[in-house]
């Protein structure tokens, strides 16, 4: 190997030192104390400041036999997967939109999605909390008017499945944004040449964007999933509000707000932990395909 060729490798390494330092410092040292925090039991004692001592695998063991965490992460993989699902497909179906209507009604579209993904999470729940309010929300009221009987007065929070209902419409309408702008970039790379070719070639508009969208914005769309699973697996703060707003915790925790109730609500911080390992390490085997295939897509 020349030695130029070693400068510029060496170059290249030399330019990942900063953002691995910065991953170290940002990362190993909340990480691993999570999993010092793990093997340790937490009690009346260490509120008064005595050291936690070291219990083993207890904790994890605990966990494992415990039939309300299991309740908990299929739960929490049901609403990630029907989330992450529709929000891939209205946002991709957005891009779509956007990228076939006129200007005006482009930008009208992108405003109105921009200003719903940068509400704040708790002006954006509050709003929510009123729409579905129990006596005094929109959608009672608009569900009674037109003859539904049933949903005078209805509480949407107290039964799980509305619940999720209500916990859902409010997640993916604030991550479709995110999912409609980075496919509506990712559609500007397709070139129009070959879209016009096809065209010609008597190509119908599913066959467009099977045989050459598709695969175009795949490796973005394929990032992108990646992130939404991650996020809507550990989705906490509209669970929570949802839950201080009427919700019962017992049967609507998902996998953040457990780990909350364990660690603040029961000061089980041991528990708590091993808790946090767990989800890294399913959050890890959900998104291995994902990472596969995009180092399979950078190795092409």
């Amino acid at each position: 190997m020349s030695s130029t060729r070693l400068t510029h490798r060496a170059g290249t390494y030399g330019l990942l030192v900063p953002t691995i330092l910065v991953l170290v410092v940002g990362m190993a040292y909340p990480l691993g104390r999570q999993l010092i925090l793990s093997f340790q039991e937490f009690g009346r004692a260490q509120q008064f400041g005595q050291p936690a001592p070291f219990i083993g695998l207890d904790n994890y063991r605990e966990l494992v036999t415990d039939r309300t965490m299991w309740a908990v992460i299929s739960r929490s993989l049901a609403f990630c997967a029907v989330c992450a699902s529709i929000t891939m497909v209205l946002g991709t179906a957005f891009a779509v939109l956007m990228k076939a209507v006129s200007t005006v009604p482009r930008l009208t579209l992108q405003i109105s999605m921009l200003l719903a993904w940068a509400m704040p999470v708790i002006a954006a729940m509050t709003a929510w909390q009123w729409l579905f309010d129990t006596r005094y929300g929109l959608v009672n009221w608009l569900l009674t008017k037109v003859g539904l009987s049933d949903f005078d007065d209805h509480n949407w929070l107290i039964e799980p499945l509305s619940f999720f209902f209500v916990a859902g419409v409010i997640v993916i309408w604030m991550s479709v944004p995110f999912v409609a702008f980075t496919a509506y970039a990712a559609l500007s790379q397709v070139s129009e040449e070959t879209l016009e070719a096809s065209h010609l070639d008597g190509a119908t508009a599913i066959q467009r964007f099977r045989h050459i969208i598709y695969p175009t914005i795949r490796p973005i769309l394929t990032i992108v999933a990646l992130l939404q699973i991650v996020w809507d697996l550990r989705v906490f703060a509209q669970i929570n509000f949802l839950q201080n707003a009427g919700g019962t915790p017992s049967e609507t925790h998902l996998l953040g707000t457990y780990i909350y109730s364990l660690g603040i609500g029961q000061n089980d911080y041991g528990a708590a932990s091993a808790m946090a390992m767990f989800v890294l390490a399913l959050t890890l085997v959900l998104t291995f395909r994902y990472v596969r295939s995009l180092l399979k897509e950078e190795s092409r």
